[in-house]
């Protein structure tokens, strides 16, 4: 199956939002939240563990989340936790999928925990990496992420900071990752979601304590040892809150623990999710 075809790719119309989304595969469902960074899609941030939960036998659905790729918000719309969580859970309901395996992103990550503790009948297992949702300061690499401002060269420092591996980060990469950060207005949405002082909306996504001790659903987290943009702190905390939970951190990994170690993630992820 070539990377295309696995990938499929179709528009959605959630709520009224037309929203972009790769419905592929059969099986029991896993739905993949993205993170945020610019000019990030499923596509980009799923491209490797897509065809990976197909080939073991899942059906797989992942969304442009709100604002991002080519899922386009309404006009005026003002960006907040609850939006985002609203149109996951609207997704759901508009492809008929009562319960589904939530894997999260950073702040993907966020969503997924929100899902897992105010839906909980609707969550079979959770996953999170790099997960934002507790509290901690907010980094120099997430302030530089979500402050970006459009250029090849403010883009492949961002990449340099995702990475631990930076010579996997290219220049054409770069200029593709610009463009895609560029694409539609989509510089203007991303500059909307997160302006300063953005120490808030680390606050925004924090879930209570005593409601991430509420999860039931059983959870495996993934960090990167060397990621500069959530702290493994965070992954460390969640891990003590959640009972039913376990943790791999990979050594020499930045914040993209699904591209810089695919092959060992989506084993793993497989295995967790069987």
């Amino acid at each position: 199956m070539s990377e295309q075809a696995a990938l499929g790719g179709q528009f959605v119309d959630v709520a009224g939002v037309k929203t972009w989304v790769h419905d592929v595969g059969s099986g029991p469902v896993v739905l993949l939240l993205h993170g945020s960074g610019p000019g990030v899609s499923a596509a980009a941030n799923w491209r490797l563990t897509i065809p990976a939960l197909v080939d073991a036998g899942h059906r797989v659905i992942a969304p442009d989340q709100l604002g991002f790729g080519q899922t386009l918000p309404p006009a005026d719309h003002e960006y907040s936790v609850d939006s985002w969580l609203e149109h996951a859970v609207a997704l759901l309901d508009t492809l008929g999928v009562e319960r589904a395996s939530v894997v999260g992103n950073s702040f993907g990550g966020a969503m997924a925990l929100r899902l897992a503790s105010q839906h909980s009948d609707r969550v079979d297992k959770l996953v999170l990496m790099g997960s934002v949702g507790v509290p901690f300061p907010i980094t120099e690499g997430l302030d530089a992420v979500w402050g970006y401002e459009p250029s090849v060269e403010n883009m492949r420092a961002l990449l340099d900071l995702f990475a631990y591996d930076t010579s996997r980060m290219t220049d054409d990469l770069a200029q593709q990752r610009y463009e895609s950060s560029i694409a539609g207005g989509a510089d203007e949405r991303f500059a909307a979601m997160f302006p300063e002082p953005r120490q808030r909306w680390v606050d925004s996504m924090v879930l209570p304590t005593d409601e991430i001790r509420s999860i039931a659903a059983p959870t495996l987290l993934f960090h990167g040892r060397e990621d500069q943009v959530i702290p493994l702190t965070t992954s460390l905390n969640l891990f003590h809150l959640i009972e039913r939970s376990q943790l791999h951190v990979f050594g020499q990994c930045g914040h993209w623990t699904q591209i810089e170690y695919a092959d060992e993630f989506n084993t793993m992820l497989a295995r967790f999710l069987s």
